[in-house]
């Protein structure tokens, strides 16, 4: 038997399959949420350096590792929308561009509120921080480029470039603290081989894969709103049930 592997890779078919997926994603995330942020604040323990305020790492790391990985993410997209031309993918990088500039805002706001008390300052113009406030501005920049062009083709292959050529601000933010001497502290926090408390690693990891889910199941929503407002001309779209009731 033959299978065939592009039979999700046009908006028509991708369509439904979306609509599936949804709630295996919406619903574990809440939960997941729940739970590490109960863990967060009632189970891991005081940190002996940071006492409370470490907690907020549990927000602040994860949208920052997810900020930079959805960026690559989309990135990857565009570029095959670009390169073959495959509207799903251009409607795919879309759809990650404000859920990657909200982890990515989150990130550094809640880079800030940290940095407070352990560093008396709000911002600092380091070579992290301000990678990090790059980002939002090549996602923002991304959402804005799109929505100022009325052909969506067009759209599409000038937001890809914007992209594309902004990939390479990722590893200089993953590599600033090594390649600069900057405020900010390097790699210390890892899922192995580190002596973070076994409950902290946990909690993390667990409000990562929330951040995750909810990454997904949004991405997922708003591609299914590009797909219909794109497509609403095809005779497809006027058969599906939401658009007859």
């Amino acid at each position: 038997m033959t299978i065939n592997w592009f039979k999700y890779a046009s908006p028509t078919s991708f369509y439904g399959l979306a609509g599936k997926m949804i709630p295996w994603f919406a619903i574990p995330s809440a939960i997941l949420f729940v739970v590490g942020m109960y863990m967060g604040f009632f189970v891991a323990p005081v940190d002996a350096q940071q006492g409370e305020f470490y907690r907020i790492m549990f927000i602040h790391v994860p949208t920052a590792i997810l900020s930079m990985f959805f960026y690559l993410v989309m990135a990857g997209y565009a570029a095959l929308g670009l390169i073959f031309n495959t509207r799903l993918s251009a409607m795919m990088a879309s759809a990650i561009a404000p859920t990657g500039a909200l982890f990515t805002l989150i990130s550094l706001w809640t880079g800030a509120l940290w940095g407070k008390p352990m560093w008396g300052t709000w911002w600092i113009w380091d070579a992290r921080m301000t990678s990090q406030l790059i980002l939002l501005f090549l996602y923002l920049g991304f959402i804005a480029l799109h929505a100022s062009i009325d052909e969506p083709r067009r759209a599409d292959r000038a937001a890809a470039l914007l992209a594309i050529v902004g990939s390479v601000n990722v590893p200089i933010i993953y590599f600033s603290v090594k390649w600069w001497n900057t405020l900010h502290q390097g790699s210390t926090i890892k899922f192995s081989g580190t002596s973070m408390q076994i409950t902290m690693q946990h909690t993390l990891l667990t409000m990562t894969i929330a951040c995750w889910f909810y990454a997904i199941a949004v991405v997922l929503s708003r591609v299914r709103s590009i797909i219909l407002e794109r497509e609403r001309k095809t005779d497809w779209i006027s058969e599906l049930p939401e658009m007859r009731s």
